[in-house]
């Protein structure tokens, strides 16, 4: 069932202005919405991650409610920032991970077959998010562009819209933000080898 975009634009203005009754009336329309985003988060994550899509959303939600002092403009911008609280949550607990010194009753393997799997996946994402900050730091647009593309799932026309930007502005953005994530992630692949 899909839910007519202005709906939830409607109960976001609403709920910006303070109505709680929008707020619990919004939360059933985006949460699959919000799921489907937090899956793709966690397919990039390693294989024993201990958040779940569920938990992520709800970590996120709760950060969403917390301080809302949003001007939400649209649905794609909830989800926008929706996505990039995910982000930020599995970038922090990438980086508590990293930090935690392995033991306990943990799986006894080699050090190099440990350093292999474990912290892989923990080093992707939080090499993802250095590059997207560095791109933001030179052009905060494509930044944004990639991470409501390829995080939030948003379409072309959603992230044009959320950034109040022209479509094809957006495509070409877009395609040129992409070329340079994947030379940047390239070359700090190639420098780490």
């Amino acid at each position: 069932m899909s839910i007519p975009a202005g709906e939830v634009t409607q109960l976001l203005l609403a709920w910006g202005e303070g109505d709680k009754e929008a707020l619990a009336r919004l939360v059933p329309l985006v949460q699959s919405e919000l799921k489907q985003i937090a899956r793709r988060y966690m397919r990039r994550e390693r294989p024993d991650h201990t958040l779940q899509p569920t938990a992520l959303v709800n970590e996120a939600y709760l950060r969403l409610i917390e301080g809302n002092s949003v001007k939400w403009q649209s649905r794609a911008h909830f989800f926008g920032i929706a996505a990039n609280l995910m982000r930020q949550i599995l970038v922090d607990n990438a980086r508590r991970h990293m930090q935690l010194k392995r033991g306990g009753d943990a799986l006894r393997v080699s050090l190099t077959a440990a350093e292999a799997l474990g912290d892989q996946k923990d080093a992707g994402i939080i090499a993802l998010d250095d590059a997207l900050n560095s791109l933001a730091e030179f052009d905060s647009r494509k930044s944004k562009i990639i991470e409501l593309r390829f995080f939030g799932g948003l379409t072309e026309e959603e992230t044009a819209e959320a950034l109040n930007m022209p479509l094809r502005t957006t495509q070409r953005e877009w395609r040129l933000a992409r070329a340079w994530l994947f030379n940047q992630l390239k070359s700090k692949d190639d420098s780490e080898s």
